[in-house]
């Protein structure tokens, strides 16, 4: 029986390269988590509106599905929308925008986490990555601006650390990531892709097989990772 692979926000750019990366490898039961009704070809698709309700019926199920828990992505984030840009100055910070920030890029990876508690603990050597953010590191920042986006991602960092503390407990053989991509050539990226470098603007094919490299080389010992793309460790 196949060890499951679950990828939560799996209908974004990123999330989708994800799956296909999975699903080439051909090592899991891929399980796809997304807002939408569409999902990458092969695998099995779980629309989700992100309720609690709905966390909690689709988190069960997967669960509850044959094969135990090896892989774990959960790729929900947002750093604009329609009626928000990320913030030049704090006093461009509007508490509605805010709370939307933290909402989606911390609570909601936090509340999936608990959602799938019981799969990490009877999982197979789990190895989990959330999607992080350079920028949320407090001893990087030498720019200042995105307070909302930074906030909202050294936020997820410290539950994350928690998280990563209490499945140590759970199971030993599991293993927590926080990952900074890069930039990505997403629709999340699109509006700020003119300032990135030559050469570091990377496909989400690219940073797929990077991820799911790294989740392969990880050791568990109880501690968060804290790992950009290339595999390096991001300062907290």
């Amino acid at each position: 029986m196949q060890p499951k692979a679950i990828v939560v926000g799996g209908g974004g750019g990123l999330g989708r390269a994800v799956v296909t990366e999975l699903l080439e490898e051909e090592n899991y039961a891929v399980h796809t988590i997304a807002r939408g009704e569409t999902a990458p070809p092969g695998g099995r698709h779980w629309p989700c509106d992100y309720s609690d309700t709905s966390i909690t019926e689709t988190a069960m199920a997967i669960t509850e599905a044959p094969g135990r828990l090896a892989r774990l992505v959960i790729c929900n984030g947002v750093l604009h929308g329609e009626a928000f840009r990320p913030e030049r100055t704090i006093k461009q910070v509007t508490r509605q925008s805010m709370a939307h920030v933290l909402e989606i890029n911390t609570v909601l990876p936090l509340l999936w986490l608990a959602a799938f508690s019981d799969a990490i603990k009877y999982g197979d050597a789990p190895r989990i990555a959330v999607f992080s953010a350079r920028v949320g590191s407090i001893g990087d920042n030498a720019l200042g601006g995105w307070v909302s986006y930074r906030a909202s991602k050294a936020a997820l960092n410290m539950a994350l650390k928690c998280a990563a503390i209490e499945f140590s407990r759970l199971n030993k053989s599991a293993k927590l990531l926080a990952f900074h991509p890069g930039t990505v050539d997403t629709a999340m990226s699109e509006p700020f892709q003119k300032g990135v470098p030559a050469g570091k603007l990377f496909s989400p094919a690219y940073v797929a097989q990077q991820l799911l490299g790294i989740l392969d080389s990880l050791e568990p010992d109880g501690e968060l990772s804290y790992l950009d793309w290339a595999g390096k460790t991001v300062p907290w």
